[in-house]
């Protein structure tokens, strides 16, 4: 795991590149905006890369467990609660007493397993299928998927889980006999480009959601910036890291649950939106240790 950066490595001119020779034009032209852009987050990098050093070897760790821990937090809910989950299911989304008391009961069991799969880093792939496959029966069963909210931030943890994948790829190898395999490579830069993409969703969210401020429009445009870049993959590791501040910041100011007290009915919300972020965090802490792929600016750069 120690592809973090790609620092820009611009020994020759546009012209130089395009056209196999020098240019006076170009030599003594001015940089570009993006190569202005480019200086300045080099540094910032370099910056982070001295003060993170102590911390590198952790950060695959810290990411995969940061991105199941709404997963262990919801199966500790649902032990906690067995009786008011097994009601809702039954009162109010209408499901049968005995598939309600399976629902839940394989819902425990697929998250407690998968996770600590994650955690360990065995099986990766059966593991991260199983959680997205919860994420998905878990909005079916208690009838949000048509929440935007709660939508937006699903696609942003399975972003995470997809980062997870791409990341169990590089460590091994396997082949089933007989059948065809896409290049690891291949697999790996498609399911970065596609954790990315889903891993900024929740900041979309966010944008879209609560009171507006002047403190909300300036974190709002400053994040939707750092998740373009994200996606395009154009300075990934400052951006990434960006987005872990900004989140992190939001979620214990906002999401501060143990303030609350244990009957307050915006409790559990708090709670269960806390340790949601956390696991997108968790995500964008693994696109900083991982960096973005070859299906990003920062990977392109390298070839000139």
């Amino acid at each position: 795991m120690s592809q973090i950066r790609g620092t820009a490595n611009y020994h020759l001119g546009p012209d130089q590149r395009m056209f196999g020779g020098p240019s006076h034009s170009a030599a003594s032209s001015d940089p570009s905006p993006l190569d202005a852009i480019r200086q300045h987050t080099d540094k910032i990098e370099d910056i982070l890369d001295t003060y993170a050093e102590p911390v590198k070897p952790y950060l695959p760790a810290i990411g995969r467990f940061l991105i199941v821990v709404t997963f262990l937090e919801d199966a500790v809910r649902i032990m906690s609660q067995w009786s008011d989950q097994l009601m809702y299911l039954h009162d109010y989304r209408k499901i049968p007493s005995g598939i309600t008391h399976l629902f839940l009961f394989f819902n425990v069991v697929a998250m407690l397993t998968c996770s600590t799969l994650v955690i360990i880093r065995k099986f990766s792939d059966y593991a991260v299928g199983g959680l997205i496959a919860v994420v998905v029966t878990q909005a079916l069963g208690y009838g949000l998927i048509f929440d935007l909210n709660f939508f937006l931030r699903n696609l942003s943890v399975m972003g995470g889980l997809l980062m997870v994948l791409s990341d169990s790829w590089g460590r091994k190898r396997f082949a089933f006999a007989g059948l065809p395999q896409m290049d690891e490579k291949d697999r790996k830069m498609y399911f970065q480009l596609a954790g990315r993409v889903l891993l900024i969703f929740l900041f979309i969210g966010f944008v879209f959601s609560g009171e507006w401020s002047i403190g909300r429009v300036l974190v709002s445009l400053l994040g939707l910036v750092a998740c373009v870049m994200v996606v395009v993959g154009f300075k990934a590791k400052w951006s990434a890291t960006l987005l872990v501040v900004i989140l992190s910041i939001f979620n214990v100011l906002i999401n501060n649950f143990w303030t609350l007290h244990p009957s307050h009915p915006h409790r559990d919300f708090a709670k269960y939106d806390f340790f949601q972020i956390l696991s997108i965090v968790g995500g964008l802490v693994l696109l900083v240790n991982m960096g973005p792929g070859q299906f990003s600016v920062d990977e392109k750069k390298k070839v000139y």
